[in-house]
């Protein structure tokens, strides 16, 4: 008796998420997501405690150069908790980013392999990221403290603004993994533009430093509008832009879907050019 061969293909063309799908795999999500945690801190000294130098470093950084000898101004708060506000966000989105632009090609033995929705490989870098950013989280609060910034109840839109930077992550990372491929010269590319991103963005300097004539068009940048409107949500120096951060959805929401139509339109041949 002859064995009936079934064949599983993605679907064709220009087609929606199927989210049944995806939340059939979510265990599979979930171990791509561990796996990268571990082999993240694998072999290392201090393990996770990683999660911790490396923005606090980073903000020693900026606070003397910045801070100190430059006399960047911080909104009436002291500078190392606006720059670490600022920091953690552009960490995560570029955490997420840099690590989804390669998932595809470094898990090419999975890809070519096994069927399951390709679209779980760069989604599961938001989630391994996101265990480093509520470990800084937990930094920034205990600084807050030690400076003597309370909690505004501006803390609860945090949530908000953590998903439209998740949303703008993971769409950007979708189209470069995608991209990356078929054209490997995208993995190279991406830390050069992550580099010219952050100094783009408001990280290091209040967006009023622009004045409000060009204003608007740093708000084109996604994420101006998210590390803008975490400050006054976490300090409660200033209004929340609410404007900026409307924009930063609606730009994160187009690339994510844009991201996605274009990714199951291609992802047919990962198997055959990866």
């Amino acid at each position: 008796m002859e064995r009936e061969s079934i064949v599983i293909e993605p679907r064709k063309g220009w087609v929606p998420v199927d989210f049944r799908e995806l939340w059939k795999f979510r265990e599979l999500l979930y171990f791509l997501a561990w796996r990268d945690m571990k082999v993240k801190y694998k072999q290392t000294a201090i393990g996770v405690v990683w999660a911790v130098l490396q923005p606090v470093l980073a903000m020693l950084v900026f606070s003397v150069v910045f801070g100190r000898f430059a006399s960047m101004p911080s909104e009436g708060v002291p500078y190392p908790i606006f720059v670490l506000t600022g920091l953690l966000l552009w960490n995560y989105f570029s955490a997420v980013l840099s690590q989804s632009t390669t998932s595809l090609v470094t898990g090419a033995n999975l890809v070519s392999k096994v069927y399951f929705p390709r679209l779980i490989i760069p989604a599961s870098s938001a989630i391994a990221a996101l265990i480093d950013f509520l470990i800084g989280f937990a930094v920034l609060i205990a600084m807050m403290l030690w400076y003597g910034v309370g909690l505004t109840p501006g803390v609860l839109l945090a949530p908000v603004i953590i998903a439209v930077t998740l949303v703008n992550a993971v769409g950007f990372g979708i189209w470069f993994s995608a991209l990356n491929v078929r054209y490997r010269d995208i993995q190279y590319a991406v830390p050069f533009l992550i580099q010219i991103w952050m100094f783009a963005s408001p990280v290091i300097y209040p967006a009023s430093l622009l004045g409000e004539r060009w204003s608007w068009l740093m708000y084109l940048n996604p994420m101006s509008g998210v590390i803008e409107a975490i400050r006054p949500a976490m300090l409660g120096n200033r209004p929340i832009p609410w404007e900026g951060l409307a924009v930063s959805a609606v730009i994160g929401i187009v690339v994510f879907l844009a991201g996605v139509f274009y990714f199951r339109r291609v992802e047919r041949h990962f198997a055959d050019v990866i």
